[in-house]
């Protein structure tokens, strides 16, 4: 299957008024409640990243921007930036899981609020901090990519991140403590995502399993970066561990100019942090390029392979 691109895309730009969303805005989280809520990655001029804030009420085009960031850096580990948010909402509470970059390596964070708040615009975020403790083996490499499974598995929380080059798995009792942390999927060999993978937003439940929306990168000829594309992994419900699909083509490939690399230093890139499910339709918002932001859309049963469909 393809997602099919909105023909209007891209949805949001950068805007040069704006110093703190002039160079770029990409990879937003999203979350619905009568309409879908946007918080996207903004980069200002010197390269500093910040969570913006837009609505809208039929999910392609925008009815509410505001004009100031949302969530900016406030920590030691993310003087040079917040980066890549995802959401999850759980009970009342929208707990957002975002990379912050102290401009040597980005850490897992995590930062709640409460729903009310949010949908009134009230910032009141409850910033939980670096997450993992200094001591794992993994703690000296790049962790990001990172997200909260929206029920319990296996008995607990699941946290999806990403160490390079690989997606792990991360488990809690608490959504405090993270342990038991294991190594799910791996980059494949001759295909297009041969290079690193990380997860994209929380994953949507089916009658099938979890379905997840991933990216991939593979080496570009002549370019200092690979290619970013979109790919589709199917999990065991009660398990997710255990991978029961795994597509051997993209499902959305960077192709229109927004997306692709203004020059050779830059890589060609679709690359997403969150989907909605609405009406049996998946609407999926991705990073066009690292500089704009585009939605693409399919069925649920498109997701689903003809062997799997009951």
């Amino acid at each position: 299957m393809k997602l099919k691109k909105f023909e209007g895309n891209p949805i949001l730009s950068p805007i040069e008024e704006h110093d703190w969303e002039a160079k770029m805005v990409f990879n937003p989280a999203v979350y619905y409640n009568d309409g879908v809520h946007i918080v996207y990655r903004a980069m200002d001029r010197e390269g500093i990243s910040r969570f913006g804030y837009a609505f809208s009420k039929g999910g392609y085009n925008i009815d509410e921007r505001l004009d100031r960031p949302i969530f900016v850096p406030e920590d030691n580990f993310e003087c040079h930036g917040v980066e890549d948010p995802r959401i999850t909402k759980i009970g009342d509470t929208l707990y957002m899981v975002y990379a912050g970059f102290d401009g040597v390596r980005a850490h897992v964070a995590l930062a709640t609020i409460q729903e009310e708040d949010f949908l009134n615009r009230n910032w009141k975020w409850e910033r939980h901090g670096d997450i993992f403790p200094k001591k794992l083996p993994f703690r000296g490499k790049d962790d990001k990519d990172a997200f909260i499974f929206p029920e319990k598995v296996l008995d607990n929380w699941l946290l999806v991140h990403r160490v390079p080059p690989d997606i792990w798995f991360s488990y809690s009792q608490d959504l405090n403590r993270w342990i038991d942390h294991a190594v799910v999927v791996l980059p494949r060999p001759g295909l297009w995502d041969n290079m690193k993978i990380g997860g994209g937003g929380p994953p949507f439940k089916t009658e099938v399993g979890w379905i997840f929306i991933y990216h991939g990168v593979t080496h570009t000829p002549g370019k200092a970066f690979g290619k970013y594309q979109l790919g589709v992994i199917i999990t065991d419900l009660k398990n997710p561990e255990e991978v029961l699909y795994r597509s051997d083509e993209p499902i959305l490939e960077p192709t229109e100019e927004y997306e692709l690399a203004r020059d050779a230093s830059g890589p060609d890139v679709v690359f997403t942090c969150g989907q909605i499910v609405h009406d049996e339709k998946v609407l999926v918002y991705y990073g066009g390029g690292d500089t704009s932001i585009g939605v693409a859309d399919a069925e649920i049963s498109d997701f689903i392979p003809k062997r799997m469909r009951k």
